[in-house]
């Protein structure tokens, strides 16, 4: 019989347990808890390298989760070079690095445009977190044969916020489209973080320049700050600068939404 190996990433550590446990006693399945992003990440990579890589992800659609103060909603142990990591984060994290791992994100109630946005990060369902063990072993299942589950009452407004979604992307590659070749590269070197020296150094241009292209490329694209335009590249899909082909440098500052140096 084919084990499917099952990871439950939820910061509740009472759910996650229980959930574990609940599906640990399925004869086909393999279940382990991870209790944050950080994790979740360093379990998938033992099992990669112990050669027992795992199937499907359950991931808290609150992981990580802010308080309106700032801070975790589930206050977890600080261990050295861990950041939080939210649930949408590691779904598109997990997908662009192990595609062969399906994400399936649990929720405490319907929202549509947060199922949008897991789906677009690469998760291949949403299931309340009350559903069944039965209609969660059928999702489990189903994913793993290239399945997407959604539940019916979300389908209409999730398909309203990716068609939305798709409406701004086209217009935001229209906009980038009225780019020269040169303005889409700066472009590129903003979205890689890189600052007016850095954007000169790398294309060998002048620092004056390069500020021109960078208030042009402001101005085609209608907004007023390198973190606007930034924004819009990425919903355009373009990527950053290869940080191979040139010097990386600072990160952009901007100051009363001027370009600094």
């Amino acid at each position: 019989m084919a084990r499917i190996r099952v990871l439950v990433v939820d910061d509740h550590r009472i759910f996650a347990e229980s959930l574990a446990a609940a599906l640990a006693a399925e004869p086909d399945v393999d279940v382990s808890a991870a209790g944050s992003g950080p994790a979740a990440l360093r379990a998938l990579e033992r099992a990669v390298a112990e050669g027992r890589g795992y199937d499907v992800l359950l991931v808290d659609a609150e992981l990580g989760a802010l308080t309106s103060g700032g801070t975790p909603a589930v206050p977890a142990p600080r261990e050295e070079g861990a950041g939080v990591v939210d649930g949408i984060s590691l779904v598109a994290g997990v997908r662009a690095g192990r595609p062969a791992v399906r994400s399936v994100v649990l929720a405490e109630k319907d929202d549509p445009r947060a199922a949008a946005r897991a789906l677009q990060a690469g998760a291949s369902g949403w299931v309340a977190k009350d559903c069944s063990l039965q209609r969660l072993l059928s999702v489990i299942r189903g994913v793993l044969r290239d399945e997407t589950h959604l539940p019916p009452a979300l389908l209409t407004g999730v398909l309203r916020e990716l068609t939305a979604a798709r409406k701004h992307r086209t217009e935001s590659e229209r906009l980038v489209e009225s780019l020269t070749p040169r303005e889409r590269e700066v472009l590129r070197c903003m979205v890689a973080g890189l600052g007016r020296k850095a954007v000169a150094e790398r294309l060998f241009l002048s620092p004056h320049t390069v500020r021109t292209h960078m208030q042009n490329v402001l101005g085609k694209l209608g907004v007023h700050s390198t973190l606007a335009a930034v924004a819009l590249a990425r919903r355009a899909g373009v990527g950053p600068a290869d940080p191979a082909t040139g010097p990386l440098g600072r990160d952009v500052v901007e100051r009363g939404g001027q370009l600094a140096q």
